[in-house]
């Protein structure tokens, strides 16, 4: 594998398994210093020793995405010993077992803690690494094929993803002044820990209606946050790409 990202590094939130485990290996297999932004301390610290026995250079850093406090510690970490961040990734989110609830019987702090973490966390981790990013940098926000078919029994999910989207492209605007770009991912559902109790005749479904006829692995989107994070993707910025083997189309 080639190392296009040798001596960069890369921050990824929600790394300690599933969708943020996947880029992190990714990412470091092709070079790349790691911080594993992590809130559960075992899944963590799991992940750090795996990567490492890899021979990827791996740190994994206790974080509450939801904590400015938190957020700020991560950062200051991130930024040691280099002189500055090339690559963030903001996948860190709330989303086991929220479905299956009608708008008006989702609780209200079930709403507030959607927000607290998807929507608010993404953003105070862009506030804090942004500053630190170097010219040419590149961030990518993880949002939902969901928004874009109205997911139902998914409300306060659906609508912290579609924020994240509109964050992406003001963010974009403003970041693009340094020249760091800004692109979000739009994954389908994808096999994981997140999604473990769902039951097989969801997954039976989206296989039947995607073009591509089968359920989506994480190894289906590490590729391409590896090309948003490249210089393959230079001049793009602002963008949502939709990965789900043809669910939703745009």
């Amino acid at each position: 594998m080639s190392k296009r990202f040798e001596g960069q590094r890369v921050v990824i939130t929600g790394s300690g398994r599933g969708l943020g485990f996947a880029f992190a290996a990714r990412l470091g297999a092709e070079g790349a210093s790691v911080i594993l932004a992590e809130l559960d301390a075992e899944l963590g610290t799991r992940a750090e020793a795996e990567l490492r026995g890899r021979g990827i250079d791996a740190r994994f850093v206790q974080t509450d995405v939801s904590s400015e406090e938190s957020v700020a510690a991560m950062a200051k970490v991130a930024a040691e010993g280099v002189d500055g961040i090339h690559g963030l990734v903001t996948n860190a989110g709330w989303a086991n077992n929220v479905g299956g609830r009608l708008y008006d019987e989702i609780p209200p702090d079930a709403w507030d803690r959607m927000m607290s973490i998807n929507v608010r966390g993404t953003w105070l981790t862009i506030r804090a690494i942004g500053p630190l990013m170097r010219p040419g940098g590149s961030v990518v926000t993880l949002g939902s094929d969901g928004i874009y078919w109205g997911a139902p029994r998914l409300l306060h999910y659906v609508t912290s993803k579609s924020a994240i989207t509109g964050m992406t492209r003001s963010l974009a605007r403003e970041l693009g002044e340094r020249m760091i770009r800004v692109n979000c991912l739009a994954p389908g559902l994808t096999v994981g820990e997140a999604t473990k109790d769902i039951p097989r005749s969801r997954w039976d479904d989206y296989a039947e209606r995607r073009l591509l006829k089968r359920d989506q692995v994480p190894e289906d989107l590490d590729g391409v946050v590896a090309f948003l994070l490249s210089e393959d993707s230079r001049f793009m910025t602002g963008q949502t790409l939709i990965v789900d083997g043809g669910f939703a189309l745009n």
